[in-house]
């Protein structure tokens, strides 16, 4: 959707430009995602040292010699720490936060002030259910929104602000499905469930969208009811566009899960009344669509919406 609207602000930019844009943007996601999940075991090991420093004062109170090490004992974030693909992804896209240490000093204090880890901080001793949840609950809260994270990040690589909430959505699955009986073989998202079959797919869905945009706009106007094309909004237009091209194009995908899934981007980014205008129109589009043969889909169930 965003290649797609960037295009349309460059009338001169061939197909293959765009095209080679969008996979490399699609791909660029993925390091960010990797940045991410490694935070958390840094800030553990600037909390580590913290306590141990702490110790070590002239006249160290009691809490100091014998701290609550909850947080930094977190099962899930060991987990995170010793993961076996993370150990070799973190390698492989070159990250470091040894110049960082202002940051993962303020995140850690940023986290200490809220009232999940306040709460969590209650007793010496947890469930890996309670760590999991602490987790969760600083992505929620703070990774997604802290607008110093998304700055950070920003700073790091300006396409990473398009792709922040994309890759922490992606974080918050991917610890979600952790398991305490994995151990260090949690599984970790890859960019692709089949690398070939999805690029395959966003490459189609991003050409063929463009290659029949004259033709889905006609469409959508026909549906026009007392309403002049122009004032559609742009963004409207390009996810119903995707929309029609999804319906026609990919035999595999459920007519209901097409609606679903534009619907819920025109939530996102659109209008607040574009929801029920896109409904409107695609239901309509997939009524003549169905009548005319067109709608092509493969398999029992895939008809419905």
């Amino acid at each position: 959707m965003q290649a797609l609207f960037a295009h349309s602000l460059k009338p001169f930019e061939t197909v293959e430009a765009a095209e080679a844009d969008l996979v490399k943007t699609v791909k660029n996601c993925y390091p960010l995602f990797v940045w991410l999940f490694s935070i958390l075991p840094e800030v553990v090991y600037y909390r580590s040292n913290k306590l141990e420093d702490l110790k070590g004062k002239h006249f160290p109170t009691e809490e100091d010699l014998n701290p609550n090490t909850k947080f930094v004992d977190n099962k899930v974030i060991a987990q995170i720490e010793n993961n076996v693909t993370l150990k070799k992804l973190i390698p492989q896209f070159r990250i470091n936060w040894s110049e960082d240490t202002d940051f993962i000093v303020k995140l850690f204090h940023a986290i200490e002030e809220t009232d999940e880890y306040k709460k969590y901080m209650t007793t010496r001793e947890g469930t890996y259910d309670e760590d999991k949840k602490l987790v969760l609950s600083i992505i929620q809260n703070i990774f997604l929104e802290d607008d110093h994270m998304r700055w950070f990040f920003g700073e790091k690589d300006a396409n990473w602000l398009d792709d922040y909430d994309e890759a922490l959505t992606m974080l918050y699955m991917n610890i979600s499905d952790f398991k305490e009986n994995k151990g260090d073989d949690c599984k970790i998202l890859t960019l692709f469930k089949n690398d070939r079959e999805e690029e395959r797919f966003c490459r189609r869905l991003f050409t063929k969208t463009l290659e029949h945009s004259a033709e889905y706009e006609q469409m959508i106007e026909a549906k026009l009811q007392n309403y002049e094309l122009d004032r559609v909004i742009g963004m409207d237009m390009l996810l119903m566009k995707m929309a029609i091209c999804e319906l026609t194009e990919f035999p595999d995908i459920p007519v209901k899960v097409t609606l679903n899934e534009y619907i819920d981007l025109s939530k996102y980014y659109s209008s607040e009344k574009s929801k029920l205008f896109i409904n409107g129109i695609l239901d309509k589009i997939i009524v003549d669509l169905r009548d005319q043969g067109k709608l092509n889909k493969s398999g029992r169930g895939l008809y419905q919406n």
